[in-house]
């Protein structure tokens, strides 16, 4: 046996070309195979291939578990390429599914989620992000939603429009024609039967996009408070007249045929940001200590039919409708490096998570001043926050940010403002950060995996101490508590103010109002589906939050919100 080997050895080494050769033809044989196992898994109805439709029934008995597991995962990989371009759905849209069925990891996510509604019941469509409403009438010259619109005749999906519209504040999404996606905070026409809504969606078959002039509607469930909206107008209320017309709305003009469209775009031409509308008559201004825009009025006092818009309401002499524009109002958008140096250093002390960030912006904005920090973010710096790059002891900035805690840390500060917020919420908006930017989302990978357990576990606890080591150390506080701001931003807000020691702009305040959020919001209709916290989280989280509202009611101070407090 030896020596035929020894000859086939030497045969080789005389002839490497051969060798090398029959490698080649080897790694191409077995590159064929695996490709014909990528073509056969991703057969079947519409090209969506099981793991099973790689198994060929000639292969018989004898083919062992792992060389199907093999041929099943290149089946997925060529699947994956070929479909990589239809990915829309969020992370958190992805669906593991056990027992036997394909776990996808590519692809149109939203397809798991929608499947169930074709053939839908609208009572029974309701997963927490959008309910399913109807099919309605669209017509062309009137439009059953009348926001925005886009189109995509080869990817549109309903998570893909909902979304859309989410982000941009919108209570109802429709589609129609498979392919076209409305917006509108108010459906403006009948509804119909739901066979009329059956057009399948361009990106995703298994669902429908309503039909021939016909959409399919959802109201959509948003995590967090969302605008109204009439086009690019945002819906602000019903007010009651104010003293001075005249004087807390400069312009005006009477409108033949009034309507919503015409008064905005007046406004809009006229540069204010806000559009009244009373009866046939449109005001222009901004909003002033004179029309505040605080007292809202119950929305059936405006209930007056326009002229030139069957659905919309247009105000009467008593009660206006205010809408407001696109029109960027400028009184609070001017921002300096404090002209000398600050005696004292000002702490914007908070959890990470707490609402930081915003809070800065919310102050710059009001008094007219940059923040500081105690870090550098390069991105926070190219979002306007000037402050961000000079040292944090410069004593040019207003208030410096920091999420620092520790004796030695606080007593650097002289004045300290501490924000707090909902555990629960906090750790969330934090491991959204740490994950997915200032803005973003962490994956549904990240939740599910070992990252939010440990997380909980390290960072719950430095949410009390945190509190607890300003209240102890803090030479002069102020607490504020983020969701007392979000409720009532014109008071506490100047309260923060007066507490900097600065002199209080009620024109910047309401300014402020109208751009509270910058660009520092969360789109509201991404949530998770679960609650993350286990039973043994939020008993530890619990007891944190008893520990702080023991230790701020010690200092005299009010205790935390009673949605903090477990139930």
């Amino acid at each position: 046996m030896a020596k035929p080997l020894l000859k086939i050895q030497r045969y080789f080494r005389r002839k490497p070309v051969r060798f090398f050769s029959l490698i080649l033809l080897y790694l191409t044989a077995g590159s064929l195979v695996f490709l014909h196992s990528g073509f056969v898994g991703d057969s079947g109805p519409g090209g969506r291939g099981s793991r099973d439709s790689v198994i060929a029934p000639e292969m018989g008995s004898r083919t062992s578990l792992s060389d199907t597991r093999g041929l099943g995962i290149m089946g997925r990989v060529f699947k994956e390429t070929h479909r990589s371009t239809r990915r829309y759905g969020p992370p958190w849209m992805k669906k593991a599914r056990q027992g036997g069925q394909e776990i996808r990891r590519g692809g149109d996510y939203t397809n798991n989620w929608n499947r169930a509604l074709k053939g839908r019941n609208a009572k029974d469509v309701d997963d927490g992000r959008a309910k399913y409403i109807g099919c309605y009438i669209d017509d062309t010259q009137k439009r059953a939603l009348r926001g925005v619109s886009f189109f995509d005749y080869k990817k549109m999906t309903v998570f893909r429009c909902q979304d859309n519209c989410a982000e941009r504040g919108y209570m109802y999404a429709g589609l129609e024609f498979g392919a076209e996606c409305y917006c509108g905070h108010k459906i403006q026409a009948p509804n119909v039967s739901e066979s009329q809504c059956n057009m399948e969606c361009k990106g995703e078959k298994s669902n429908l996009c309503g039909g021939a002039n016909r959409l399919s509607i959802y109201r959509l469930e948003l995590s967090q408070e969302s605008a109204r909206r009439y086009g690019s107008a945002i819906f602000k209320g019903c007010f009651h007249r104010p003293d001075n017309v005249t004087l807390a709305l400069p312009f005006s003009a009477v409108i033949q045929n009034m309507s919503v469209d015409k008064c905005v775009d007046m406004c809009t031409e006229r540069e204010k940001s806000l559009a009244v509308l009373a009866g046939d008559r449109c005001y222009c201004g901004f909003p002033t200590p004179l029309f505040s825009l605080h007292e809202m009025e119950n929305e059936d006092m405006c209930l007056h039919r326009c002229h030139g818009e069957e659905f919309e309401s247009c105000g009467n002499d008593e009660y206006f409708v205010v809408y407001q524009t696109q029109v960027q109002d400028n009184r609070c958008m001017d921002r300096h490096f404090l002209p000398s140096r600050a005696k004292q250093l000002v702490a914007l002390a908070s959890f990470p998570g707490a609402g930081n960030t915003w809070a800065r912006h919310l102050i710059e904005l009001a008094t007219g001043f940059y923040t500081g920090s105690y870090y550098f973010d390069g991105s926070l710096y190219n979002k306007g926050f000037k402050g961000e790059r000079d040292h944090w002891r410069s004593g040019r900035t207003i208030c410096i940010k920091t999420h620092e805690s520790g004796r030695k840390e606080i007593e650097a500060f002289d004045s300290s403002i501490i924000m707090i917020r909902n555990p629960y919420k906090a750790l969330m908006a934090e491991f959204n950060r740490k994950y997915g930017g200032h803005i973003g989302f962490a994956s549904q990978a990240h939740w599910r995996g070992k990252e939010w357990p440990e997380f909980v576990r390290n960072y719950a606890p430095w949410w009390a101490s945190h509190t607890l080591d300003w209240l102890t150390y803090g030479k002069n506080i102020q607490v504020v508590h983020f969701e007392d701001l979000k409720r009532d931003l014109f008071s506490k807000l100047k309260g923060m103010v007066q507490f900097l020691g600065l002199k209080v702009s009620e024109d910047r305040l309401l300014c402020v109002e109208g751009q509270k959020d910058g660009n520092f919001k969360r789109s509201g209709l991404r949530k998770l589906e679960y609650d993350p916290y286990t039973p043994e989280m939020r008993a530890n989280i619990n007891e944190l939050i008893r520990t702080v509202d023991t230790a701020l009611k010690k200092r005299k101070l009010s205790g935390v919100p009673e949605e903090y407090m477990p139930r």
